[in-house]
């Protein structure tokens, strides 16, 4: 179940389906790979603008709050404020393939937007508890097939994507997402929140404002390794976050928007491990047609674009936006997931949610 339906109360104002796909024109895709005793890893592909906006630049920005992981594509990003290509994530050793796959699928249905050369954004998790990470399950034609099967509508969580084999806070992680409505004079916008959790020591864990994660049984910790290998700390193994917005907004704050998307990850409890690369991204579905990057023609033109923004002064509700549909995210990937098995007989348990249903009803969180 999501995490509303556990009666965890959360503050603002959902979208229709509260997730990410409540921004216009936003799809999301997955290809999930369960096979045998070690494959549990995926890719999901998030579209700003749908299969056909693909090359129609977004204004975007980064924030690293840890950098132990990876984002492919950021330093241009960086250097021109907009993404105009799908963002893909998946497993850590898998960003080779599926960036290939990016630029195969991109050749094949969008040969006129970059014939020359193109800069995939692909980013990762790590899910070596739960599979073969070293293997080749994830191919490129992977990457192709989840930017084909992405559609708006309701989003599918937990144990699916490049989440299959994550785990959050000691147990069962993976993919969730979330929205918040914002009202703005006469309009009403949305934010949206798309994370792939795989972060967080139990102990850390706070639901609701409750800090759960020290009451639930200790279990097999999130670094414990049956066989004899060695651990991994807890608190280890990076987050993805993807917040989107149709409201008109410029590249530097979109870079704030991505900067808040800290504050919602530590309501959930985590502090930050060094060991978790910890990467976010946002941008602004508005101003089509701006921030291009063509190459300029030869007929002695000089054209110029404009675009429209929230004035900085304003940005406050879009900040609360962002911290709480990313909460809310991550609660729904707990709330989501499912215990699973994997390799070496690795088992990582779902959240107990009636031990937190009690929990949050003895202290008066839930009532």
């Amino acid at each position: 179940m999501r995490a509303r339906e556990l009666g965890i109360p959360l503050n603002g104002e959902p979208g229709p389906w509260n997730a990410i796909t409540d921004v216009p024109g936003i799809e999301v895709g997955y290809v999930t790979l369960c096979e045998g005793d070690d494959v549990r890893t995926g890719v999901t592909a998030l579209l700003p603008r749908g299969r056909d906006g693909v090359g129609m630049p977004c204004a975007a920005g980064l924030h690293s709050f840890n950098g132990n992981g990876e984002m492919t594509g950021t330093a241009w990003i960086e250097e021109s404020g907009s993404l105009a290509v799908p963002v893909l994530i998946t497993n850590t050793y898998a960003v080779g393939p599926v960036h290939r796959g990016v630029v195969e699928w991109v050749r094949a249905n969008r040969r006129d937007m970059a014939p020359e050369w193109l800069l995939p954004v692909v980013t990762e998790t790590w899910d070596g508890h739960l599979n073969d990470i070293h293997g080749s399950a994830v191919e490129s034609r992977h990457a192709a097939a989840a930017i084909e099967a992405a559609a708006s509508g309701p989003v599918e969580e937990g144990c699916v994507g490049g989440g299959t084999g994550m785990r959050c806070y000691g147990f069962k992680g993976g993919s969730g997402t979330a929205s918040r409505v914002v009202e703005y004079g006469e309009d009403r916008y949305t934010v949206g929140a798309f994370v792939q959790a795989n972060f967080g020591a139990r102990r850390e864990l706070v639901v609701a404002g409750v800090p759960v994660g020290r009451e639930l049984p200790d279990g097999p910790g999130p670094g414990a390794e049956p066989d004899g290998e060695r651990q991994v700390p807890p608190g280890a193994g990076s987050v993805i976050v993807v917040v989107a917005t149709d409201a008109p907004l410029l590249p530097g704050q979109c870079e704030a928007l991505a900067r808040r998307a800290t504050l919602g990850l530590a309501r959930t409890g985590t502090t930050g491990s060094h060991f978790s690369g910890d990467i976010f991204l946002a941008f602004s579905t508005a101003n089509e047609g701006a921030l291009t990057s063509t190459f300029p023609e030869d007929d002695g033109s000089a054209p110029y674009e404009s675009m429209r923004f929230v004035p900085w002064g304003w940005m406050d509700p879009f900040y609360g936006a962002v911290v709480e549909s990313v909460e809310e995210a991550v609660l729904n990937v707990l709330t989501g997931a499912h215990a699973m098995t994997g390799r070496a007989g690795h088992h990582v348990p779902a959240l107990p949610l009636d031990q937190v249903s009690a929990l949050l009803t003895a202290r008066g969180a839930v009532t």
